[in-house]
């Protein structure tokens, strides 16, 4: 076990909970980063590189139409906005840009897939902002830690 920190009054606001400006996920505290907590946005180097691209805020309009557009209690799939964003843009550019860390695919025959992992984290960052939330088997889940398939609905 490690030795933890004693918190002082000031230091639990410096502890705020903070979510990653690209992925979506919960940063953890590191004593390291105690100095500027306030400035830390990402939640690793790979997320400071990818940032949040055009395409992810395209992923995050879309998945707000796409329940904007069916009843208040109903779900959508990542893979929907995936699909939808795909299809509105099939330019090469607007896929590569995903990232670098985009699983392989052939854009030619489904180059949803490739937006794949971008529409989750863009549902995350929705969830962040407290706009939906992420269920699994009818539950909502923790988005930080949600692993496999998972639906996206409005918050309740």
């Amino acid at each position: 076990m490690g030795r933890q920190r004693d918190l002082v009054d000031g230091d639990s606001a410096a502890r705020a909970p903070k979510t990653c400006a690209s992925c979506g996920r919960r940063i953890e505290w590191r004593a390291r980063w105690a100095r500027d907590w306030e400035h830390v946005r990402w939640c690793s180097d790979a997320c400071r590189r990818r940032g949040v691209t055009a395409v992810d805020r395209e992923l995050e309009a879309s998945i707000r139409s796409l329940l904007a557009s069916r009843a208040a209690d109903t779900t959508i799939c990542p893979s929907e906005a995936a699909r939808a964003v795909a299809a509105a843009s099939l330019d090469a550019r607007a896929v590569a840009s995903a990232g670098p860390d985009a699983p392989t695919a052939d854009p030619a025959t489904e180059p949803w897939r490739v937006l794949m992992e971008p529409a989750r984290r863009a549902a995350r960052r929705l969830v962040a902002a407290g706009e939906v939330e992420i269920t699994q088997g009818g539950r909502v889940v923790d988005p930080s830690t949600a692993k496999g398939p998972f639906r996206v609905r409005r918050v309740r």
